[in-house]
């Protein structure tokens, strides 16, 4: 995929124009970041606030990756239940990266409005949504255990979740107030231009080939040019290139794909989603749904678009879309693409030292807005500022992951399979009516 790939929708909406500069003499830094999306650009950020000379280098444009493909949820947390966090982490870990990223829409919707980021922001919470019987019970855990560390969910029965989806095709909802939605890539390219007038120093088309440290700074190369800087962050995450000198890649790539309808009549998406919630639902192979500013209806999904399976994922959104609404049955969709995720296997974000003052941050596991934020900035203060206890979670100096590319293939195989077998939805299904709203 290129940069500009005109199938995703992200980079047709943004209608703010940018003149990539590439790397073209060298450079110095007191911080220099390796990649430009929400993580490299928060750091960023954060670090040329504070007065460092910043620079960031970007193989492509900002945003190219994941950040500019994501299905744009800002969410207060991630993908793991609180329970599971703790059992993972520790308690006290635990309980640290869960508050930490209970801020973290705050973070974000506070620094759109700050440097005034053109990015649609929605702030209207996200609806989590069963599927089925066995979903509404999941929702009902991550209710209790969400409820008990402290975060304001709301547990919806069917006829509310009809109510807020405009469908009824669901058996509930959970909805967290906390979070919101935006165009991402309008985000993730806001956030590096609030870093430029702060005097960050950002290059695009830099694809950088190899770093070092020679015992007091390291030396990047790219584009046939060298930048040097005491303190590194790498910030690739599912994009890491191959740099020679960089840890390898320890996270599973997985693809995630969106298709978006043309812009609906008034008259048609009046009840679609009318609060402007960001949704994603509780099947085993997930899926999201969503509206834009324009009224585009998103559906989402796991699985790669543009590889070999495009067209069993692209059917199956058209069957997902007459299900959820039966009246957009046999509406076509204007663009698709596909983002890869870094998975890591106990789905929990890495922060790894690797060298005298260089981290890499990655695996969000789905969820890069908010935690990429969050992750970035501390990053950023824990790298100029010794700030490591800032961090979200503890710091290793080693990670791996077993079976990469038979899990990725495995992931691909599963979706396909999943989405090639789900028989066609019949119209008017009715989700039973569940309890009544908890709050």
């Amino acid at each position: 995929m290129t940069s500009e790939h005109p199938q995703n929708l992200w980079r047709h909406s943004h209608r703010t124009t940018s003149n990539p500069i590439p790397l073209s003499a060298g450079e110095e830094a007191d911080l220099l970041v390796i990649g430009g999306g929400f993580t490299g650009c928060a750091a960023a950020l954060e670090a040329a606030k504070e007065g460092a000379r910043v620079v960031v280098l970007e193989g492509r444009t900002i945003g190219h990756g994941g950040s500019g493909r994501n299905v744009g949820l800002v969410n207060a947390g991630l993908w793991l239940p609180p329970d599971e966090i703790g059992a993972k982490l520790g308690q006290e870990a635990g309980t640290r990266l869960i508050d930490t990223l209970s801020d973290a829409p705050d973070l974000v919707f506070r620094l759109i409005e700050h440097y005034g980021i053109s990015c649609e922001a929605t702030r209207n919470g996200t609806l989590h949504l069963a599927h089925a019987p066995s979903g509404l019970r999941d929702l009902q855990s991550r209710f209790r255990q969400g409820n008990r560390s402290g975060a304001p969910l709301q547990l919806l029965d069917a006829a509310e979740t009809a109510r807020r989806t405009g469908s009824r095709a669901f058996f509930g909802g959970l909805f967290d107030p906390r979070a919101g939605t935006v165009q991402p890539l309008g985000y993730c390219r806001g956030l590096a231009q609030a870093a430029r007038s702060h005097g960050a120093r950002i290059f695009e088309n830099t694809l950088v080939r190899a770093i070092r440290h020679d015992g007091t700074v390291w030396t990047a190369e790219a584009n046939d040019r060298q930048v040097r800087a005491p303190a590194l962050l790498l910030a690739t995450n599912a994009y890491a290139d191959g740099i020679a000198g960089a840890p390898a890649r320890e996270f599973v790539p997985v693809h995630f794909s969106q298709f978006a309808t043309a812009p609906l009549p008034e008259a048609r998406r009046r009840h679609i989603l009318p609060g402007g919630e960001g949704c994603w639902d509780t099947d085993l192979v997930m899926s999201s749904i969503r509206v834009d500013r324009d009224g585009r209806v998103i559906v989402g999904g796991v699985g790669n678009a543009e590889g070999p399976g495009g067209i069993v994922h692209r059917n199956w959104a058209e069957r997902k879309l007459a299900q959820i609404y039966p009246e957009l049955a046999g509406t076509p969709f204007e663009h698709a693409w596909s983002g890869a995720i870094a998975m890591t296997a106990d789905h929990l974000p890495k922060v790894l030292s690797f060298g005298p003052a260089a981290l890499s941050v990655f695996g969000y596991s789905g969820r890069g807005i908010g935690p990429g934020t969050v992750f970035g900035t501390r990053a950023a203060r824990a790298l100029l500022f010794g700030e490591i206890d800032g961090l979200p979670v503890p710091v290793t100096d080693r990670y791996s992951e077993r079976f990469k590319s038979p899990r990725t293939a495995f992931t691909e195989a599963g979706a396909m399979l999943m989405h090639g077998l789900r028989p066609a939805p019949f119209a008017g299904a009715r989700a039973p009516t569940a309890s009544k709203p908890k709050t």
